[in-house]
């Protein structure tokens, strides 16, 4: 059994790296992190951030492991757009929205609902961005649609939609609905999706009061990446340990027909 999950970045990826033992594979035209939990076999792509670069990296898995893939997980740290959602809290999305098309896209129900069972809160949609969301009025404005907005759920589910894989959306939050962000985020990214170090000293350097302001969200997602590792390597053990008794079941009644 096969499980993709999906993070933005190494930091997002990083907590749950120390705590199993990942060993670099390759799944399709992909590179990925395995290990395995309960049985199956888990592999983590780190997509870069933006939509682009998430379809490319998923669809890079997908040519050629589709048929060995039981689902996939859209995961790591997201903007909460509504204040009820604290730092930390990790969200399980019934439906995640792309932009600015409006298209909607639900995640697997079964998937949810175990996750709810684990403790996740069950939230309505994910919204996929074009670009990072900064300022607290936009996300007031945002927040009248989505619980939360990322960068890549959409493509990720669509992509998998494509190929007949469930897949849901389950990600942890690193600023809350009235924390705006340090700096306009997509000047530090690279053309992969990768925040670069150089532009990040060079934005730093133009808007040196941002400085205190970096820190404290590193913090903050630092926070959000250990809570989501946590909640995952519990939820993954839990639904292969779920799919293998469905599967014995389904095995044991074809016997006896």
């Amino acid at each position: 059994m096969r499980i993709l999950v999906t993070f933005a970045l190494e930091a997002e990826f990083a907590p749950w790296r120390k705590l199993r033992d990942f060993h670099r594979r390759t799944w399709g035209r992909a590179e990925v992190c395995a290990a395995q939990i309960s049985g199956a076999e888990i592999g983590v792509v780190l997509t870069g951030i933006g939509p682009r670069q998430a379809a490319l990296a998923v669809s890079r898995v997908l040519a050629a492991e589709q048929d060995s893939l039981k689902f996939c997980v859209s995961s790591g740290v997201a903007g909460a757009l509504r204040p009820e959602y604290k730092i930390g809290q990790v969200l399980a999305a019934a439906s995640v929205s792309g932009s600015p098309a409006k298209r909607v896209l639900e995640s697997s129900a079964p998937l949810i609902s175990f996750a709810a069972e684990l403790g996740a809160t069950p939230v309505g949609r994910f919204l996929t961005a074009e670009h990072v969301i900064v300022r607290a009025e936009e996300k007031h404005y945002l927040g009248r649609e989505a619980d939360a907005v990322d960068m890549e759920s959409f493509e990720i589910l669509r992509k998998c939609a494509e190929c007949g894989i469930p897949a849901a959306a389950i990600r942890a939050v690193s600023d809350t609905a009235e924390q705006e962000l340090p700096l306009d985020m997509d000047r530090i990214l690279d053309r992969h999706g990768q925040h670069s170090l150089p532009r990040v000293m060079g934005q730093v350097v133009l808007h040196p009061r941002s400085l205190p302001g970096l820190v404290n969200f590193g913090q903050r997602s630092r926070r959000a990446a250990g809570s989501v590792t946590r909640f995952l390597d519990r939820y993954l053990a839990f639904v292969a340990e779920r799919a293998r008794n469905l599967e014995g079941q389904v095995s044991l009644a074809a016997a006896y027909e």
